[in-house]
């Protein structure tokens, strides 16, 4: 999957128009524990620049001792792919007409991928967070030509200590790992609310993620129709211990729950999803606790993921624990207000390292928000390609051991569903 995200890397860069972000493509980056983020941030100079070269200045963080408020924003640049051609159209779109025009047509048409770089050091235990918004026209020309020699989906590919979750918001995948396993997710009615896959890469696996293009749901039974995806995928850093622990990967349910549910009667595997204030508020909760409500799912690395939709002129508040000196929130849709800054669709927040009340308002219209906190690991780490390990010998380490097979062999995304079960029973990882 970092190789799509590579060459679309490139292919901006070489056109002028790169992330904003310290990313390198194909180097490692290596960070040291850092002693206390907060600092570094306060004093910062907080600012935000868009993939057009424009920076705008926002206020000093204006968070109290209890509160946590807006430390800097920042803006990736979003690449055009699947389609091509309508990621094009945005981009131009986004020039004449401004980039929150371009957003809405963006949710409507698909056709773009944000890869969010975030910085190992200040962003601990988040390494990287992607949102997907793509769509598959059967009567689209360039769909056929384009996967000939750019695959529908991230063929088979390695991974070693971390765990990735990927949060299906529209359509859907299709999963093949090298531990025989296959799963379909997404948010359609045919995944039967396994919505979010929560893969732990540990000591290794390879697995293949495809896009499951159906019709949507309104163009079923037509002669032409369009397939809808949107997802976030999230890699989580794992403590230096966990690292080669056994790798596995789950399916987590939605689970419509009140406000007033005790977390031991929530099933496991399941993402709890509270709706409050008359239904004005719906609070998914992936990992970590909100308001007493805890997600089972296991987890090594202290963290929180939680998707928050916000109806038009709504508030939310969410006491962040004080651990979690690292907190993110990712814009999908509408603005919102954080104390008194005004934050725009697809743009990320780096909150203040202080305090635990977080409140939220919504504004113009509905909206819709990734919130990510988590306790910094305090390791070094070493991040290179599909690997996420703690020193540069243990990532050369890692890929020797992809390339000698003992996390399997790769296979082509090709083959049926019984050639590659036969595949893996020739090619067993060791894992």
């Amino acid at each position: 999957m970092m190789m799509h995200y590579a060459l679309l890397f490139l292919l901006l860069a070489t056109s002028g128009s790169a992330p904003c972000s310290g990313f390198s493509v194909g180097r490692s980056i290596i960070a040291r524990p850092r002693p206390n983020i907060g600092a570094s941030i306060h004093s910062s100079k907080t600012s935000v620049e868009d993939n057009m070269g424009e920076t705008i200045q926002s206020p000093p963080p204006q968070a109290s001792s209890t509160q946590r408020g807006v430390a800097r924003i920042e803006k990736f640049a979003r690449l055009p792919v699947w389609p091509v051609w309508q990621g094009v159209f945005l981009f131009f779109a986004s020039k004449i007409f401004g980039e929150e025009v371009a957003a809405g047509w963006e949710n409507r048409i698909g056709g773009r991928v944000c890869p969010n770089f975030l910085t190992a050091e200040a962003t601990s235990p988040f390494v990287l967070l992607v949102h997907h918004r793509h769509s598959f026209s059967n009567w689209d020309p360039v769909k056929y030509i384009q996967q000939t020699f750019f695959p529908e989906g991230f063929p088979s590919h390695p991974h070693r200590g971390f765990i990735t979750v990927t949060y299906c918001l529209k359509g859907g995948m299709v999963h093949r790992d090298s531990l025989g396993i296959k799963q379909s997710y997404g948010a359609e009615k045919r995944h039967g609310s396994k919505h979010v896959q929560w893969l732990t890469a540990g000591a290794g696996i390879q697995h293949e993620e495809m896009w499951d293009i159906e019709p949507d749901l309104q163009d079923e039974g037509k002669l032409l129709w369009s397939s809808s995806q949107e997802l976030y995928q999230l890699w989580i850093n794992m403590p230096s211990d966990y690292k080669m622990s056994k790798p596995n990967a789950e399916l987590l349910e939605a689970y419509p729950v009140a406000s007033s549910t005790s977390s031991s009667t929530i099933p496991d595997n399941t993402t709890p999803v509270v709706k409050e204030n008359n239904d004005a508020t719906t609070t998914t909760v992936v990992a970590g606790e909100y308001k007493g409500i805890r997600a089972p799912i296991d987890c090594p690395t202290n963290v929180s993921m939680m998707r928050v939709q916000l109806s038009k002129d709504s508030s939310w508040t969410h006491n962040i624990p004080s651990s979690h000196e690292t907190a993110i929130i990712y814009v999908r849709n509408g603005s919102i207000q954080i104390g008194t800054q005004r934050i725009p669709p697809h743009y990320t927040v780096y909150l203040t390292s202080q305090g635990e009340e977080l409140s939220i308002q919504s504004l113009e219209g509905e909206a819709d928000i990734l919130l990510l906190s988590g306790e910094p690991l305090r390791e070094p780490i070493a991040s290179q390609g599909s690997m996420v390990m703690n020193t540069q010998p243990e990532i050369q380490q890692a890929y020797l051991d992809y390339q000698l097979g003992k996390m399997g062999l790769p296979w082509s995304e090709k083959l049926s569903d019984e050639e590659w079960q036969q595949h893996v029973k020739r090619n067993p990882s060791l894992y």
